[in-house]
């Protein structure tokens, strides 16, 4: 056994205290930061510059320590009192300060926001009934109530500040697209953000499909895009040609400028902070704040909300549309992966196909999970039979494309990819779904990557592969996937498990 580089602290039976071990950075050690550490606590002791926000009352209605003495806990902790853990009391106190600074922080901007002035958006509904006269199903009652709710703010001079969740494969889309259109015939323009570019394409890919009959122009803008259509996009947003764009960070640039705009609907929430959001909502020319719509797949628990979403009203998509099957997930220990290689080959030989995720892209030596591109090369091996693909997040988006929809068109059987596809990708034919090293994605995150298949008539599976030896909160976590299939109680639990110290 090697040591490199030990830091050396003498043993001393008079030191009261546990000797804590920080994250570090080049050029500083742990002995410049203990010592850094020491001295801003015995300095807050001595004269006070952290101030207590919390009254004493307060306090003791929800037994918290104070802050002075969470801070001493935290990172002086007494021998006789042991290491802090995830529910100590000291952690639970920043937690619970961090939260509520952000709900205020949130309630204070949505209060400025009811301030300002949005357009009156109240057509009459023709483009959106034209629209499902169109489309070869119904929406649901879930949809058109929060549909409803969404019209009754537009209709409104106070700025539309509402988030719509909906669990995985509940028709957000649509939703968005009667927003969208509410907003376009009342003759001003949508914008639509998406945290990736395969999302933005696809979203830009489905809106063109629904609003081309009715003669409307739908822009998709990224960075990726070249000088000469980029700038080809961003004239024909500021000259008013185009109703809708779709886009990703690319919207938030300043030559991108609108000539009348109206709505703005962000995908995904979570993936972009709230002044990412807001600022693309000051991008107006005419005084007027745009209403704002934010839609996300990630069931969020009520309790939860409140707190992370506190300037938003909330909508709940809660009915998935009819014809959608359940899909059966099982954990297996990935010493069975020959099984499940032999299970690939069976459902692509039925005309099916199947995906294959894994959490990184590269073999790493600090983590030993499976990377896509080591897994492609084994599973080419093995099912040389089979048209094998590779998606991941460091190719460039053409690329991506072309491979999306080769498997779209079944021209690939197996799509071997990392989270990447996590949200957005629609494709009925894939019934399989494997999770390599499923232990160490979260719970949002694995509910997501199931929420791929299970999207047509076939029955479908989810095989959620894992490595040993694993915890028992892991083995909890797995099980619970397992045993649901509904994303808000996925995420009820979740927070049950993780605990305060993690939310």
């Amino acid at each position: 056994l090697d040591l490199s580089h030990p830091e050396i602290i003498p043993a001393n039976a008079d030191q009261e205290q546990l000797s804590p071990v920080y994250p570090t950075t080049e050029g500083l050690s742990q002995r410049v930061l203990r010592r850094l550490v020491k001295q801003v606590l015995t300095l807050q002791r001595q004269k006070p510059f952290l101030r207590e926000i919390l009254p004493a009352e307060f306090r003791e209605r929800y037994q918290l320590m104070s802050l002075e003495a969470a801070l001493e806990r935290l990172h002086q902790p007494r021998r006789s009192e042991g290491v802090p853990g995830d529910q100590d009391p000291a952690r639970y106190r920043l937690v619970f300060e961090e939260l509520l600074a952000q709900h205020l922080a949130l309630r204070q901007a949505r209060r400025q926001i009811r301030r300002e002035q949005a357009p009156i958006l109240a057509p009459r509904g023709k483009l959106y009934k034209r629209l499902l006269a169109n489309l070869p199903f119904a929406p649901t009652v879930a949809q058109s109530r929060v549909l409803d709710e969404i019209r009754t703010d537009l209709a409104s001079h106070t700025p539309m500040l509402r988030l719509v969740q909906g669990d995985v494969g509940s028709g957000k889309t649509l939703v968005a697209a009667g927003a969208a259109l509410a907003a376009i015939e009342a003759g001003y323009q949508v914008a639509l953000m998406a945290p990736t570019a395969l999302l933005a394409e696809q979203h830009a890919r489905n809106f063109e499909t629904w609003f081309s009959p009715l003669g409307l122009r739908t822009l998709f803008l990224s960075g990726q895009l070249n000088q000469r259509a980029r700038r080809e996009a961003q004239q024909s947003l500021l000259n008013g040609e185009a109703q809708l764009v779709v886009g990703t960070h690319a919207l938030f640039q300043e030559s991108v400028q609108f000539k009348r705009l109206g709505l703005v609907i962000v995908d995904e929430q979570h993936r972009f902070g709230v002044h990412q959001r807001l600022a693309l909502t000051a991008k107006s020319p005419d005084g007027l704040r745009p209403h704002q719509l934010v839609m996300t797949a990630t069931p969020i628990p009520r309790t939860l909300a409140m707190s992370a979403y506190a300037d938003l009203d909330v909508s709940i998509i809660d009915e998935l549309p009819p014809g959608r099957t359940p899909v059966t997930t099982v954990v297996i220990n990935s010493a069975r992966r020959d099984e499940i290689i032999e299970r690939i080959s069976e459902v692509c030989a039925q005309g099916r196909q199947a995906y294959w995720v894994c959490p990184l892209i590269e073999e790493s030596e600090a983590v030993s999970a499976q990377a896509a591109e080591s897994t492609e090369a084994l599973l080419r091996e093995a099912l040389p039979h089979l048209r094998i693909g590779l998606v991941h997040g460091r190719m460039k988006t053409a690329e991506k494309n072309m491979i999306m929809d080769a498997f779209k068109a079944h021209e690939l059987d197996l799509l071997v990819a990392t989270t990447v596809i996590e949200v957005g990708v629609d494709v009925p034919n894939a019934s399989l779904m494997i999770i390599e090293n499923a232990e160490r994605l979260g719970l949002a995150q694995l509910h997501q990557l199931r929420g791929r298949v299970g999207r047509g008539a076939t029955a479908s599976h989810c095989v959620l592969l894992y490595d040993e030896p694993l915890s028992e909160r892991g083995r909890a976590r797995l099980s619970l996937m397992r045993a649901t299939q509904d994303g808000f109680k996925i995420a009820e639990e979740d927070l049950k498990l993780r605990g305060p110290g993690e939310v």
